[in-house]
């Protein structure tokens, strides 16, 4: 079923949703000139509330810079506040974030600085991006033969556009060899991360995630959880990792915003650990499904109610 609501922010109003259009020559249709999000909204007892609001739209920002796209239309406090009005007009108690960023109609010349700048935002249903039945169970990866895309050919520390047809190279190599999933290495063979999720490895008790110089995206949910795991007690190192690690690791699992934090059972159809989800990404996941539904106390304030607290 297409992921659709009734309405999308657009260029400062909300419009129905199938008026959202652009005209097919738009700059970033051709030459993926666009700079994105993706952010959650979860149900709690108070109502609608966006998981780390400030920290993505500020990173949305961030990848604008970086694609040039400056100065940006809005400020993130207004952003923050159209995604709110989308969920409100929407009427969600739960949701998908879209925020784009793109270079729109004007010319095809491959600079394309010139081109108005147009910006959405969409809030849609969206369940467990590997599955429901994987955050329990996990799922199975292959390490792709498609590298990660490395600073100076890229920018890896924004999310923009063009740059995830290498992400589209690596989901479908997974899908078509008959995985969930796959783990990509960086241009020296250490290991970077999942298509769209950042990876965790858990050896000796000890939870290991790659740093960000293998070319991975500096992940929200990533902090979140080395924070989450510190609250547990774990000691957390970013560290390179090799490829033969993932076959010993006695855990692995992603994070990500649409992956939240998905355990990884086998990698190139060897078990990791007893085949089943560990321990200690059973208490992670634990924790943060607990914090983004309400049950646990927001320590570090990483929710923003969409609707205003008494």
């Amino acid at each position: 079923m297409a992921m659709r609501a009734d309405w999308i922010w657009m260029n400062g109003d909300l419009i129905p949703w199938d008026q959202a259009n652009v005209h097919v020559f738009t700059h970033a249709l051709h030459y993926g000139s666009s700079v994105f999000e993706g952010i959650r909204a979860y149900n709690t007892p108070k109502g609608p509330a966006i998981f780390r609001s400030h920290e993505h739209f500020r990173r949305l920002m961030d990848s604008a810079k970086i694609m040039r796209i400056t100065p940006a239309p809005y400020t993130v406090e207004e952003l923050i506040e159209a995604a709110k009005a989308s969920i409100r007009a929407n009427k969600q108690d739960s949701c998908y974030i879209r925020p784009l960023i793109y270079r729109g109609y004007e010319s095809l010349g491959v600079d394309g600085r010139k081109c108005p700048v147009d910006v959405i935002i969409g809030t849609v249903p969206w369940g467990a991006y590997l599955g429901e039945e994987a955050i329990n169970q996990g799922v199975d990866v292959a390490v792709s033969s498609w590298r990660r895309t490395p600073s100076g050919v890229g920018a890896p520390l924004g999310k923009i556009g063009g740059q995830y047809v290498n992400s589209q190279f690596i989901a479908m190599e997974a899908h078509d060899l008959g995985y969930d999933e796959a783990i990509s290495l960086d241009i020296h063979g250490y290991v970077a991360e999942g298509s769209g999720e950042n990876l965790f490895m858990v050896m000796d008790g000890v939870v290991y995630t790659p740093p960000l110089a293998t070319s991975i995206l500096s992940g929200i949910t990533r902090d979140a959880v080395k924070t989450i795991a510190h609250d547990l007690g774990y000691e957390v190192k970013e560290m390179t990792i090799t490829r033969e690690m993932l076959y010993l690791a006695d855990e692995l699992f992603f994070t990500g915003t649409a992956a939240e934090v998905t355990p990884i059972r086998s990698v190139d159809r060897i078990s990791v650990g007893s085949g089943t989800r560990g321990p200690i990404t059973k208490a992670i996941q634990q924790r943060f499904f607990d914090i983004t539904a309400g049950r646990y106390p927001d320590e570090h304030n990483w929710l923003d109610y969409v609707y205003d607290q008494e």
